[in-house]
């Protein structure tokens, strides 16, 4: 996925230029409102999202949310504003697509918080966040915020969220235009529900002169679930340090899907795992967003490897110590599969990496019984080259165990025709699989995967949705056992032509590519 190693510091340099820029000046006063909710917890944070509401009669241009969190409480990653921080107190300024709200309109920002405390002191555009109270009654409490989920059981849902000021009567949980529950404290439990069954839920408070508006909503869903697909069906790639990432809970709530492949885990120095070379393995962006991603219902699978940094094959000196830097990870997370990106030269292209990445897997394969190993690499329009080739080659005289030969089919000057040149380079792959392994057609389709890029590639081969709907139908018929792209981040649209970090470069619907490939 080369995009990555051209946008990675351009990006992060362009939104520190942005947001210093900005911070010169502050959006004027306006009548707005800010309502916060959690869109989802775990035991050490939460993921969570302003929806800001113009509540005036005249359109405005811009806005700011502040707020302070409480001590213990830190800002994480965030997505769709320009997010600082002095101390515990948080700043957000729109973006510059989302600033201008006419009468009535609103938008939202997400963030995650490590730690347990919610927003407070918020004012929005100078104002409070909540208005003073209910426009329509102004004698009615305000609009309850922080609604969240605190548990769940096969038949209840557990919410709480936060108080309004002034004179209280009680709260009503609703399920659409249904009164759940109503209470006088700001906690509530929605009993008698069914097993494995999806929910959506607001809160409003009330006392004698009326009742507030209803919150933003929350999601939940009862346990209970049996069954299960594939860890590797479809799984697209999810970057949390670039592209302004996208809030997890958000896309699978809006697309179904519910596996990301996680990327990157990089060489920390030596042979130390880290995310994105830096990072630690828990306690971190890339954490947060994993538990995020459970805490909706998902799980993930890390991705080794990827075209930029230092990479963990060239830096272990063998295949056990570069086992036991992949197992570090698994027993991070309790992995079910890892995928290893192994696309740069220095793994790639250099056979005695090559061999040690897979003698490594091979050992990952006897350590963790039932885990599924996925090697992720390029392709030529008509299926692998010489060093694709090699590997697939080593893995069957090795018997290494790779349950997934994933190809890039992207950037190899593929012309006007994806749709061709994929199925092309995914027949030359099947044929490699065969020639090595003595493999049935079934059999190797079976060992095989898709790695899209939505949108525009680097070199401006076009995958449109219809294109990528008609790939996936394609491979969903020959049985594979993956189907992905790169990457969410850049699932939303932006026609003119450009490549960049956070759009396809299309004229699209936002999470477009993700919808299709969950339909794998």
């Amino acid at each position: 996925m080369r995009l990555r190693s051209r946008l990675g510091t351009l990006a992060a340099a362009l939104t520190t230029a942005v947001v210093a820029g900005a911070l010169l000046a502050a959006p004027p006063a306006s009548a707005a409102t800010a309502a916060f909710v959690r869109t989802s917890s775990w035991s050490s944070g939460y993921e969570a999202r302003f929806t800001v509401t113009n509540d005036s009669s005249a359109a405005i241009s811009s806005w700011n949310v502040q707020f302070d969190l409480p001590s213990g409480s830190t800002l994480g990653s965030f997505w769709d504003a320009r997010l600082t921080t002095s101390g515990q107190h948080v700043t957000a300024l729109n973006q510059s697509w989302n600033g201008a709200l006419a009468p009535g309109a609103s938008t939202s920002f997400g963030f995650v918080v490590a730690g347990t405390g919610d927003p407070v002191n918020c004012t929005v555009n100078g104002g409070s966040c909540t208005g003073g109270g209910n426009p329509g009654n102004p004698g009615a409490p305000a609009t309850p915020g922080g609604l969240r989920v605190t548990g769940t059981t096969a038949s209840s849902v557990a919410l709480a969220w936060t108080a309004v000021s002034g004179t209280v009567t009680g709260y009503r949980v609703y399920e659409g235009s249904t009164v759940k529950a109503t209470v006088t404290g700001t906690s509530a439990t929605v009993s008698g529900l069914a097993a494995c069954s999806g929910h959506s839920y607001t809160v409003t408070a009330y006392n004698g002169n009326g009742e507030s508006a209803k919150s933003p909503a929350v999601s939940a869903s009862t346990t209970g679930c049996t069954g299960g697909g594939s860890a590797m069906a479809a799984a697209p790639y999810l970057y949390p340090g670039w592209g302004d990432p996208p809030a997890p809970a958000t896309v699978m709530g809006a697309t179904g899907i519910k596996w990301f492949t996680i990327a990157f885990v990089l060489s920390g120095g030596g042979c130390t795992p880290a995310w994105d070379g830096n990072g630690p393995l828990t306690g971190g962006t890339h954490a947060a967003t994993i538990a995020a991603i459970k805490a909706a219902g998902g799980d993930v699978i890390p991705s080794f490897g990827g075209w930029s940094g230092n990479k963990l094959g060239p830096n272990c000196s063998s295949a056990a110590a570069l086992a036991g830097a992949y197992q570090q990870v698994i027993n991070a997370y309790g992995l079910k599969a890892i995928d290893i990106d192994i696309e740069n030269s220095d793994e790639f292209e250099n056979e005695v990496v090559q061999d040690r990445i897979l003698d490594a897997l091979k050992i990952v394969k006897q350590n963790n019984p039932g885990i599924k190993t996925i090697v992720t690499f390029g392709t030529s329009t008509t299926g692998p080259a010489y060093h694709g080739t090699r590997l697939i080659n080593q893995a069957a005289a090795k018997n290494a165990g790779i349950d997934v030969f994933t190809i890039m089919p992207f950037d190899f000057g593929g012309g006007a025709n994806m749709y061709q040149n994929t199925v092309n380079a995914a027949e030359g792959l099947k044929t490699a699989l065969k020639n090595a392994f003595g493999w049935s057609d079934a059999t190797a389709y079976a060992h095989m995967g898709l790695s899209g890029m939505n949108g525009l590639s680097d070199q401006q081969e076009l995958t449109s949705p219809a294109t990528w709907t008609q790939i996936r139908d394609w491979a969903k018929a020959r049985g594979l056992a993956r189907f992905t792209f790169w990457s969410v981040n850049r699932d939303r649209p932006c026609a003119g032509g450009g490549v960049v970090s956070n759009c396809s470069g299309i004229a699209q619907n936002t999470w477009e590519f993700t919808r299709i490939t969950a339909g794998f």
